[in-house]
């Protein structure tokens, strides 16, 4: 049976990918759909998908049918510097205000809501749009973009408008990290295919390293030929990314859906995160197989 692997069309994803042997992954009957993170979590929720990193928020709508693959995510400690939120006023003037906000994501939408609700307790209307940077603040105070959407906004800021990065604000407010994309596996591909899920967890884990190890230079220049920007930007930019899932990693996530679940995004809570084959993976760590 074939495992469909769903691939973020975001650079800030693009470490645990850009080295993978995907020519062996295809032998091994698996096959990569490249989308925004809402339609693959669209595409997760109704089975046609099956292992691949997602936004957070999708994880925790769907908690029961996932497991989570250690090690793995795009997390930030401060800027994350692809999530902006961009406006004509002060964020500190926000209040009943109206904001457009992407339709690619899940995450970073209930992110700027908690912070505009909980940390700043505004009221504010807000309007799901396509990410198109102009038509968004045509008619709103203020509109959300992520991922290359952002960079490319952000590159190009006309003067008088000001521009907020939620990851800042969030290590801020809570001094955790934020986890906006984790690698999820549904419950009935590793119950059928679990020896395939492995293979592909290890895959991800190699590319992370080696991108890594690498300081991400060779992805960094194939990204400035495709997308633009300086080859200082995108260094520090993923260095200030983290990839991990660890620990911490983990506390940061479940503070943000504690927070979601008390705003009413969330309808069930969820206080636990279920890990995929941690004993397996300590051994693999152990052996050096990973």
């Amino acid at each position: 049976m074939s495992l469909v692997i769903g691939e973020i069309s975001y650079t800030n994803i693009l470490p645990m990918f850009y080295h993978l042997d995907r020519q062996m992954l295809k032998q091994a009957n698996c096959h990569f759909t490249p989308q925004v993170p809402a339609q693959l979590n669209k595409a997760m929720a109704a089975d046609q998908v099956d292992i691949g990193g997602i936004s957070s928020f999708a994880y925790a709508a769907n908690a029961g049918a996932y497991t989570l693959l250690p090690n793995l995510s795009v997390t930030s400690y401060g800027n994350v510097n692809s999530i902006f939120l961009f406006s004509k006023l002060p964020i500190e003037q926000l209040n009943e205000k109206k904001i457009a906000l992407t339709s690619s994501s899940a995450t970073s939408v209930h992110l700027l809501k908690i912070i505009l609700e909980h940390f700043y307790s505004f009221g504010v209307q807000y309007t799901t749009m396509k990410p198109d940077f102009t038509a968004m603040l045509r008619e709103h105070d203020g509109c959300l973009l992520i991922g290359d959407d952002a960079i490319r906004a952000k590159r190009s800021l006309p003067d008088g408008l000001f521009s907020y990065d939620l990851g800042e604000i969030w290590y801020k407010q809570t001094g955790l990290p934020m986890v906006y994309a984790v690698f999820a596996v549904r419950n009935e591909a590793i119950n059928k295919r679990a020896e395939l899920v492995g293979t592909v967890y290890q895959s991800f884990l190699a590319s992370k390293q080696l991108s890594e190890e690498l300081n991400y230079q060779p992805m960094i220049a194939d990204i400035v030929k495709t997308h633009g920007g300086s080859e200082d930007f995108w260094n520090l930019y993923f260095q200030q990314l983290c990839n991990d899932f660890g620990e911490t990693e983990q506390r940061g996530l479940l503070y943000f859906y504690r927070l979601a679940y008390q705003l009413g995004y969330l309808q069930q809570p969820v206080d636990k995160l279920a890990i995929w084959n941690s004993v397996l993976t300590k051994k693999m760590l152990a052996n050096n197989e990973l």
